[in-house]
């Protein structure tokens, strides 16, 4: 039984739910669900932590992080098994990515925030300077395809900030989170500086509402961050909200095809098309449209099938294969569910699919579906893609593949997102901001602007009295 972190301590409150393996469709954990009594616990706990945390220099919290970076390092296989179980995923890419990426993620906002100047303003005989102070208590609910990384993206620089938090996972994912609060534990982190609470949408909706939370950061669905800030209006708490996407990639006729595919094959696939940044609308150059559709649709075919997080997001899923099949598309590559002829049968499986043939106002390509699969459609000159591209409600990130160093920047710069690629996809640099205009979410995330998120400037201004002749 998982049990709630609150005030350094494990708690149990709340009824229990269970966790499924998304490989097998087995129960693999029964977890506690936040009620209002656990909730307010764990918000009071982080309220009474907030003043001597923030007090704390900036090099001392930075200190704090880097201790959290190495316990993460030792707890490095635990933290993997926790994601693997939770989630489906690869070995290789949670050894590689997932769980690397949350020992860096403390690493680089210690050394941001630890070298971050002030700034000071000199009028005649006036000193002007800001500081910067903890927003205080902030709630980070955090979504289930990469609940680690997305974790440990948020709270560092919360942390480093000055602020206390309370971490709401996905009800799908809370296996690392639980092995982080024992790393928070085991390092002796002062108790309500970090404390996580476990359970569904409800106990979410609870935390946001909390009168004492003060700021609340979420990555996850449109409807879901529009819902809280609706939530949050009446007291205007500040939000950061990373959303969704229906992101475009456009791949050009001079482009290396080979490299263009490969990098499409992993933009389009990777974790099952479970990632916000993922490829779902392909715009291909007249030329090379149907040598490329046949190359993606081959490997396609080729790429091993990764679960879905739940029966339910399944369905979503293959009820757009069904919608694009009724819509008028032509499947090139998948379309159904795999059978292994195993005990991933009753997993949460689909196929690796590739589509062409549909409007650009269908419905398939105008929502987010959230799964491995995208639609190719040909353009002819570099203004009609640029127009297909930007053609979306959404603007969380785009991929140009050319071989033109000038189209490279001039498409780049054309195109209506927070992130474009040229000729790569997902190479992310922590230092460098990170969000989506329109539909894909509210404020950026990422080396200084996270540290604008967590803290507000406060405007300090001195007159100095003339010295006497």
């Amino acid at each position: 039984m998982l049990t709630h972190f609150i005030g350094g301590e494990p708690v149990t409150a709340g009824t229990a739910f269970p966790v499924h393996d998304p490989m097998t469709g087995a129960v693999i954990r029964q977890v506690c669900e936040a009620d209002p009594e656990a909730v307010d616990r764990a918000v009071r706990a982080a309220r009474e932590a907030a003043r001597d945390w923030a007090a704390l220099p900036v090099a001392e919290r930075a200190g704090w992080l880097r201790r959290l970076a190495e316990g993460i390092e030792a707890r490095f296989d635990d933290l993997v098994a926790a994601e693997i179980a939770d989630t489906g995923k690869p070995l290789d890419q949670t050894r590689t990515l997932d769980i690397p990426r949350g020992i860096a993620n403390f690493r680089a906002f210690a050394e941001i925030a630890a070298q971050r100047p002030d700034e000071a303003f000199h009028l005649s005989g006036v000193l002007s300077y800001t500081v910067r102070r903890p927003l205080g208590v902030v709630a980070v609910i955090v979504p289930w395809n990469l609940p680690f990384l997305l974790m440990t993206w948020k709270l560092a620089p919360a942390l480093v900030s000055g602020n206390t938090v309370v971490v709401k996972p996905s009800e799908h994912t809370p296996g690392s989170a639980a092995v982080f609060a024992e790393i928070c534990a085991a390092a002796g982190l002062p108790p309500g500086v970090v404390n996580i609470i476990y359970g569904y949408g409800s106990s979410g909706q609870l935390l946001v509402e909390h009168p004492w939370v003060d700021a609340v950061t979420f990555t996850g669905s449109t409807r879901t961050g529009t819902a809280i800030m609706k939530a949050v209006a009446d007291r205007v708490k500040p939000v950061s909200f990373e959303l969704g996407g229906k992101n475009a990639g456009v791949v050009f006729a001079d482009c290396d095809l080979e490299r263009a595919v490969e990098g499409c094959v992993r933009s389009v696939f990777t974790n099952g098309g479970q990632v916000c940044l993922c490829t779902e609308r392909l715009y291909v150059q007249r030329p090379i449209f149907e040598e490329f559709s046949d190359r993606l649709a081959a490997r396609a075919q080729e790429v091993v099938p990764q679960p879905m997080i739940s029966a339910e997001h399944r369905e979503k899923v293959l009820s757009y294969y069904a919608l694009a099949r009724s819509e008028g598309a032509k499947v090139l590559a998948g379309g159904g569910t795999p059978v292994f002829g195993d005990q991933r049968d009753s997993g949460y499986f689909v196929e690796p699919t590739v589509m062409t043939g549909l409007s650009e106002w269908s419905r398939f390509n105008r929502e987010e579906i959230f799964g491995p699969v995208c639609h190719v459609t040909p353009f002819d000159t570099e203004a009609e893609a640029i127009d297909l591209a930007n053609n979306s409600e959404y603007g969380l990130a785009a991929a140009v593949w050319t071989g033109g160093l000038d189209r490279a920047h001039r498409v780049a710069q054309r195109l209506e997102a927070g992130l474009v690629w040229v000729n790569t996809w997902y190479l992310r640099d922590l230092r460098t901001p990170f969000g989506g205009l329109r539909l894909s979410g509210i404020g950026r995330e990422g080396g200084t602007q996270s540290l604008d998120f967590y803290s507000e400037p406060t405007t300090i201004t001195i007159k100095m009295e003339q010295p006497d002749a």
